[in-house]
């Protein structure tokens, strides 16, 4: 992680503030609240929490080419948001790492491996004792451009909330002189906030996956691994769910 002087200014602290305030407001902030209400709204319903499903990729519109400019429109959201997060880096010259292709990939690679299985292990095991929902990656009904519609949503998670959950959040609380554990248990549970509403189990899961990913990042400052092990999840979560068309029978489920 990029270094920086150890004072702010009044002025500048106040400033960092607004944006910590602004950013979170119009991103992941709101979305955590939002999850969290939905996930309450689930512990009340009726039928028990694992009897409840949860689509994560869903038509938008029943007419093809509008659907998929919607999943476009949609996509381009997170885009912006990561896209703003680094923008405001820049302001005061503060930039991740250059993305280093082979190295990244393998380093992103492995990551996705040491969270990706665990975290299915975790997910069976949540749905079989009532703390999730049961999670379907996708109901898709244009099958030509599922696959890519689903890649694009795959990257467009990983960049938004890599960018701003790990990089910009890190560097702007490290600026405001907050401590490092403090930071990333901070980065954790917001990224576990926006994800509880697919269940108790997936804001702990995602807690785990948070303080990894902040460790990673604070001891190379690089984003781009973080990146691309995100986009390797989700790619393997949608596609794989589409190639089996829907049928987790073999997970028990």
């Amino acid at each position: 992680m990029t270094s920086t002087p150890p004072t702010l200014s009044p002025t500048r602290r106040r400033r960092l503030r607004q944006e910590l305030a602004i950013v979170l407001l119009v991103t992941f902030g709101i979305s955590g609240l939002r999850a969290i209400l939905r996930l309450i709204d689930g512990l009340l319903a009726e039928p028990a929490l694992n009897e409840q499903q949860v689509v994560l990729n869903a038509p938008q519109s029943e007419f093809p080419w509008l659907d998929l400019s919607l999943q476009l429109c949609s996509a381009g959201v997170l885009f912006g948001y990561g896209a703003l997060a680094l923008f405001l880096l820049s302001g005061d010259g503060t930039r991740p790492h250059r993305a280093r292709q082979i190295r990244d990939w393998w380093h992103g690679a492995g990551l996705a491996a040491l969270i990706g299985l665990p975290g299915l292990a975790l997910y069976v095991f949540a749905v079989h004792t009532g703390l999730s929902r049961q999670v379907v990656p996708s109901t898709f009904e244009h099958i030509w451009f599922e696959v890519p519609v689903l890649l694009l949503w795959s990257l467009a998670n990983a960049f938004g909330e890599e960018i701003v959950v790990v990089a910009w959040l890190m560097v702007r609380l490290k600026q405001l002189g907050w401590s490092l554990p403090w930071i990333i248990l901070t980065s954790a549970l917001l990224r576990s906030s926006y994800h509880l509403y697919q269940g108790i189990s997936a804001g702990f899961g995602n807690i785990i996956m948070g303080v990894i990913f902040c460790w990673y990042f604070h001891r190379t400052g690089r984003v781009w691994p973080l990146v691309v092990a995100h986009f390797l999840i989700d790619a393997f979560a949608f596609i794989g769910y589409s190639a089996i068309g829907g049928d987790l029978s073999f997970l028990g489920l």
